[in-house]
């Protein structure tokens, strides 16, 4: 399997980036308009906040799933028993978050966004006539004005030797949403699963943007859009005691955008959220 990295501002940029998302789910930019400084910043802003009690004042809402959401409640993984090593915030602008984050984390927000909008355009441009045609609208009419578009930070805290026998940081899963946009993290780990079933190290330079597809877009496109199954691995060795941050934003379409003949994004998104134990 080949995850292009591609240059954003090369010619031949939009083509060869749906051409990675097209045969392996997966894309890479460097030269992108959102600055590695930018990102940085918020690793150091929100690692602090995981650190602090602080994060318990903002625990999550079931129903609108915005906050914090501690290791006690981690994802489990779609077929799978066991919780994920990690915690995270759901940003969202309307959602709660710690005010002396706020206007940094929203500026990145908006950034991402514009950023994801132009790259669903780059999709649906470079989708194949017989394929468009069963979008029941423009890709990026799907997100207008969409509140569901989400900001995860998550922390996957240093191994202690006590974790559960099996667990992993992100056991293999498919993202739920049309596209994922996420700076390189702060540590590597990311893998993504080839045809042959073996596992491949996604390239993480840091100050790159990795892009993967997720199952709304795969079903609205019927399968031409893979949403290839990812994980985190657990670090080994002197990288075992450090800390992960990771900055994805999940692009979600409007609910009731229809993605197929059996969904809505709608209710997608609600049986999605069943299977993982967090509705």
């Amino acid at each position: 399997m080949n995850v292009l990295t591609v240059d954003y501002t090369a010619s031949d940029a939009p083509q060869r980036f749906v051409e990675s998302l097209h045969k392996t789910g997966f894309g890479v930019l460097t030269n992108h308009p959102i600055a590695k400084e930018k990102v940085e910043a918020i690793y150091e802003s929100w690692y602090q906040f995981f650190m602090s009690d602080a994060k318990d004042d903002f625990l999550f809402d079931p129903k609108k799933q915005d906050g914090y959401f501690p290791p006690s409640v981690s994802e489990i993984a779609k077929g799978h028993s066991i919780k994920d090593i990690k915690e995270y915030f759901h940003v969202y602008p309307w959602g709660k978050m710690p005010e002396h984050l706020k206007v940094q984390i929203l500026e990145y927000y908006d950034l991402a966004n514009q950023l994801a909008q132009e790259l669903l355009g780059w999709v649906e441009k470079h989708t194949p006539a017989d394929v468009a045609q069963h979008y029941s609208q423009s890709l990026p009419s799907m997100i207008k004005d969409s509140s569901g578009t989400l900001l995860r930070i998550l922390h996957y805290p240093p191994m202690t030797g006590e974790e559960e026998p099996g667990a992993i940081r992100a056991a293999a899963h498919g993202d739920i949403n049309l596209l994922t946009i996420l700076p390189a993290a702060n540590e590597p780990g990311l893998q993504v699963i080839a045809n042959d079933g073996s596992w491949v190290d996604v390239p993480c330079d840091f100050g790159n943007i990795i892009i993967n597809i997720g199952d709304m877009l795969q079903e609205a496109s019927r399968g031409y859009f893979p949403s290839t199954i990812h994980r985190v691995i657990n670090p080994t060795g002197g990288r075992s005691d450090k800390s992960r941050i990771s900055l994805p934003l999940f692009l979600h379409p409007n609910n009731e955008v229809v993605l197929s003949e059996k969904y809505t994004a709608g209710s997608y998104l609600d049986e999605r959220l069943r299977e993982l134990g967090v509705k």
